[in-house]
């Protein structure tokens, strides 16, 4: 009697075990092509290390270096931070060492970063 059960449970449970249900996902996708363009920029980025003779914040700041006195134009990029890159919120002091890191020629420097060196 006992095996007739068993044998009865195991076939009612059998096709349970082995139902597998499945999900299948289809997925389209449409790709355009453009043609590719490609265009190259070279920019360079030059410093002039010296100290600090005016500086009205925001505007221009006037470095005198081993060049002379140099003035560069600040834009609203500009940043001013320290050895450690932390941002200086104080003004510049005349007398200040400072290295002003800027791209472009002579007539247009655009002024990246000025980092106090004191």
């Amino acid at each position: 009697m006992k095996k007739t059960i068993i044998g009865l449970v195991c076939a009612l449970v059998t096709p349970l075990a082995f139902a597998q249900t499945s999900t299948t996902t289809t997925e389209e996708t449409t790709t355009t092509s453009k043609p590719a363009t490609t265009s190259e920029t070279t920019t360079t980025t030059t410093y002039t290390a010296g100290t600090v003779s005016t500086y009205e914040p925001g505007k221009t700041v006037v470095v005198r270096s081993d060049q002379g006195f140099v003035s560069f134009a600040l834009g609203t990029a500009a940043r001013v931070v320290d050895t450690a890159g932390k941002v200086v919120t104080a003004p510049l002091r005349a007398g200040q060492k400072v290295r002003v890191y800027y791209t472009g020629p002579e007539e247009k420097r655009v002024v990246e970063r000025v980092i106090v060196e004191d």
